[in-house]
C-alpha cells in the first residue's frame, strides 16, 4: 500500500526557499504548498524553473501555490520558514492556520534566536533548526539560478514537552526527504554552534557591505584599519556566543578571514536589501547578539555601533 502524502507548507519562496522546494518535489511522498507573495502570478502561472549548477535545467510546479497563510484551510505536518527572519512574532502568527500540536517547524534562516518566537507561540510542536550554505538567486520571479555551493547542517531545538522519540522520528523523516531530493545535509546534534558560527560571519560581512555599499574585498583593501575592525567585530560575536554556552573556539576569527580573503568580493543579502530599500534581517543578526551582551555584561562596541546605525538605515525603509 503507498503510504499516505505528507502535508508541507513552504513559507518564503525567494531564492532559497524555492530551491527547496525543488528538494522537496523530487519526492513523491510531499505534497508541497508554497506561500507565495511579489512571485505569486509568475509561480501560479510558470511554476519555478531552476538553473543549478549541481541538479541541472528544471521547470516543476508545487501541489498548491498560496498568497497568504490566510487561505490555509487544515493543518500541516511541517512548515518551513524560509522566508527572511524579520518580524518573526508576526509571521508565527500568521501561521497559526496551519499549526496543530502535531506540526513540525523547520527554519532555514540566518541567525540566532530565530527558533523562539515559534516555541513561545507553539510551545507543543517540535521545531527542526537548519543552517544554509546554498549559493542561489531569483534573477526574476519564479526563475532560480543555483552555483555550485550547497550544504545544509540540521539537527533539533529540543522540546522538553516532546518525547525524544517522537522528536528524533520527526528529524528522521523530514531528513529523509532531504535525501530522495538528493541534497548535501549533514545532522548536527548541537545546532547553536553552526547557527553562531555562520552569525559570526554574517554580522561581520552583512553589515559591513550594507553600510558601505562595497564588496568584501573593497573594504578590505580600503584602509589599514579595515582588517583589524573586521576581526574585532568577529572576536566581539564569538565572545557572546561563548557567553551563552556556545563552545566557539579560538581559531574562528583566523579561519573565517582566510575564508573571505580565499574569495573574490562578494556582496551579502543585507546589501541588497540596503540598495533597494527593503527591510533587513538586524534583529536576528545583530540585535540578538547585542541584547545577549547587555544581559550577560561583555562589552561590544563595534557591534554596537553597526547595529545602531543600521537601525537607523532600516528605519528609513520601514
Amino acid at each position: 500500500m503507498e503510504k499516505e502524502k505528507i502535508n508541507v507548507l513552504l513559507y518564503g519562496l525567494g531564492a532559497i526557499g524555492s530551491f527547496y522546494a525543488f528538494i522537496l518535489h523530487r519526492t513523491n511522498r510531499v505534497r508541497l504548498t508554497v506561500v507565495a507573495r511579489s512571485n505569486y502570478e509568475a509561480v501560479v502561472k510558470n511554476g519555478i524553473y531552476i538553473d543549478s549548477a549541481n541538479h541541472g535545467q528544471h521547470r516543476f510546479h508545487p501541489d498548491l501555490v498560496i498568497k497568504s497563510p490566510s487561505e490555509v484551510t487544515h493543518p500541516y505536518h511541517y512548515i518551513i520558514c524560509a522566508n527572511k527572519a524579520i518580524d518573526q512574532d508576526a509571521v508565527a502568527a500568521q501561521l497559526g492556520p496551519a499549526v496543530d500540536d502535531n506540526t513540525t517547524f523547520v527554519i532555514i534562516q540566518n541567525g540566532v534566536g530565530n527558533e523562539e518566537p515559534f516555541r513561545r507561540a507553539f510551545p507543543a510542536c517540535s521545531v527542526l533548526t537548519c543552517v544554509t550554505w546554498v549559493g542561489a538567486t531569483q534573477t526574476s520571479p519564479g526563475v532560480i539560478t543555483h552555483i555550485k555551493s550547497e550544504d545544509l547542517q540540521i539537527g533539533l531545538f529540543p522540546n522538553p514537552s516532546v518525547e525524544v522519540s517522537v522528536e528524533n522520528s520527526r528529524l528522521e523523516e523530514f531528513t529523509s526527504f532531504l535525501t530522495v531530493g538528493g541534497t548535501k545535509f549533514q545532522v548536527v546534534e548541537d545546532m547553536q554552534l553552526p547557527r553562531w558560527e555562520k552569525v559570526v560571519w554574517n554580522a561581520a560581512w552583512n553589515s559591513i557591505t550594507a553600510l558601505t555599499m562595497v564588496d568584501t574585498q573593497t573594504w578590505l583593501t580600503s584602509s589599514a584599519d579595515a582588517a583589524p575592525l573586521t576581526r574585532r567585530l568577529m572576536g566581539e560575536v564569538i565572545a557572546v556566543g561563548r557567553g551563552c554556552g556556545v563552545n566557539l573556539d579560538e581559531g574562528l576569527v583566523d579561519r573565517l578571514m582566510d575564508k573571505i580573503n580565499a574569495l573574490p568580493g562578494i556582496g551579502s543579502s543585507m546589501q541588497v536589501d540596503c540598495r533597494n530599500g527593503r527591510p533587513m534581517e538586524i534583529e536576528v543578526i545583530l540585535g540578538v547578539p547585542l541584547r545577549r551582551a547587555k544581559e550577560l555584561g561583555i562589552d561590544t562596541p563595534v557591534l554596537e555601533t553597526l547595529t545602531c546605525l543600521l537601525r537607523a538605515v532600516d528605519g528609513r525603509f520601514r
